[in-house]
């Protein structure tokens, strides 16, 4: 005897709970101010759906908010609300022209 559609039982859906260590990222629809070091001088920025980025007058590039897809660029998909620096480029020595961030991903020209 097979079961039909009518016969299934049905379950709600529950949400999976956040996983221990998941950062929380404060998502706010109005312009904040943000704490930079004092000796950094912002000349570009760029702003994703759920991150943003900007470059510094000496061609460094901080990023911040939602990283699951790796869009920071810090080599980990971890999220942060403050702004970090991206360490790869400094370490290559490669100074960033220019940023653009889309959805879910982050464009970089940079100049070696």
């Amino acid at each position: 005897v097979g079961s039909s559609p009518e016969d299934a039982e049905l379950t709600p859906c529950q949400e999976q709970p956040a996983a221990k260590d998941a950062a929380f990222i404060s998502i706010q629809a109005f312009p904040a101010l943000l704490d930079l070091p004092q000796d950094l001088e912002v000349s570009k920025v760029s702003c994703g759906s759920r991150h943003t980025a900007v470059i510094t007058r000496g061609g460094e590039l901080y990023t911040w908010g939602w990283g699951k897809y790796g869009q920071l660029g810090h080599g980990d998909n971890a999220s942060s609300d403050q702004p970090r620096r991206v360490e790869y480029l400094v370490a290559k020595g490669l100074q960033v022209e220019e940023v653009v961030c889309g959805p879910w991903t982050t464009y970089v020209c940079v100049l070696e």
